[in-house]
């Protein structure tokens, strides 16, 4: 077992909160960081903050100022898309640089406590949209910090070869409770099941068999019947 300690990117939803456990499995202390930066609603950050008090060593949220002005995920006045995750459509929820912007903050936060690894959820769903989320971007970044900092900290994306469903599949086998987590870009008191990010969680739970903790039995079918209606899953 490790005794190592790191600094993880934890947003509160699915693939940060698996990779939270996927590290402690491992035997990581880990120093949680979050972020608001001017997003439509801050439930995640509220899950984020549960798993950092159960599970972290320490946690800190950042509050940036609003990172796009454009992005439907941090103007409240765009509309999030109602499309498949994949869709060229859904280029209307990147905020640009985003995770370069928290990778950076990480990274100092790794260099203030002295380590030297800096780990992300990014996975290979997201890479058809968000560039930030790519291997040759994970390749490059860590580069560019081993080089950046005296510790040579080094950024790690364990998950970048993974499906949205491989994580689910990983998460279960580890125990995480997925009903203490958020996946919703549009941030109502219930997902929105529309949205891609509602789709592609519903699609990694149907490809797993089972449902999805979160969501009440009318949710639940709601939800497979969208999932279907797009191709994505297979039904439990």
């Amino acid at each position: 077992m490790r005794s190592e300690e790191a600094v993880l990117i934890l947003s509160g939803g699915v693939d940060s909160v698996t990779l939270l456990h996927y590290l402690l499995a491992r035997g990581y202390v880990v120093h949680a960081v979050s972020f608001l930066y001017g997003q439509r609603h801050s439930k995640e950050i509220e899950c984020a903050k549960y798993w950092a008090e159960k599970l972290c060593s320490s946690h800190r949220i950042y509050r940036l100022p609003r990172l796009s002005q454009k992005s439907a995920l941090t103007n409240p006045n765009a509309k999030v898309p109602e499309t498949h995750y994949s869709d060229e459509s859904q280029r209307a929820t990147v905020v640009p640089a985003r995770n370069l912007v928290f990778i950076s903050f990480a990274v100092a936060l790794a260099e203030e406590l002295g380590l030297k690894e800096v780990f992300y959820a990014a996975h290979y769903n997201d890479k058809a949209v968000y560039p930030d989320c790519r291997e040759e971007f994970v390749e490059k970044i860590s580069a560019a910090t081993r080089e950046g900092t005296y510790a040579g900290v080094e950024v790690r994306a364990p998950f970048v070869r993974m499906t949205k469903a491989d994580i689910v599949n990983l998460g279960l086998k580890l125990g995480v409770d997925y009903s203490k987590t958020w996946t919703c870009y549009v941030g109502g008191e219930r997902p929105c099941l529309k949205c891609g990010s509602c789709r592609e969680r519903a699609e990694a739970f149907l490809l797993n068999k089972t449902k999805d903790p979160l969501l009440s039995d009318s949710e639940w079918r709601r939800a497979v019947e969208i999932c279907r209606s797009c191709g994505g899953g297979d039904g439990v």
